[in-house]
């Protein structure tokens, strides 16, 4: 699977992911782009699943009709991302084109 990850998702992440493109929207200059421009870049470069944790891409943006699948991750800290791999790998094989799928992320381990 071809995978974004937006600015602010934890890069150490990708190392859980090896079966699958990752690339940060920073590698690709994309990291300045608001949340609908990036999501047509990304869509136009094939990607499949954006990965970010900007809540507010829930609100903001209608998936309606999309190539592409987002899974929200409910918080920024490696520390605790970390513990949840298996959760945000599944949200991964369970995410359909034009779904939003959130994964919480306790602040206890």
């Amino acid at each position: 699977m071809k995978m974004l990850f937006d600015h602010e998702t934890p890069a150490p992440l990708r190392r859980h992911l090896r079966e699958h493109s990752v690339d940060r929207s920073a590698e690709r200059g994309w990291e300045l782009l608001e949340n609908g421009e990036l999501i047509q870049r990304a869509e136009e470069n094939g990607y499949q699943v954006i990965v970010t944790t900007d809540q507010s891409m829930r609100y903001q943006q209608n998936l309606a009709g999309r190539r592409l699948a987002i899974v929200l991750l409910l918080a920024t800290s490696w520390p605790r991302v970390q513990h949840r791999t298996a959760e945000i790998r599944a949200a991964f094989e369970e995410v359909q084109p034009g779904e939003l799928r959130e994964v919480p992320i306790p602040w206890t381990v």
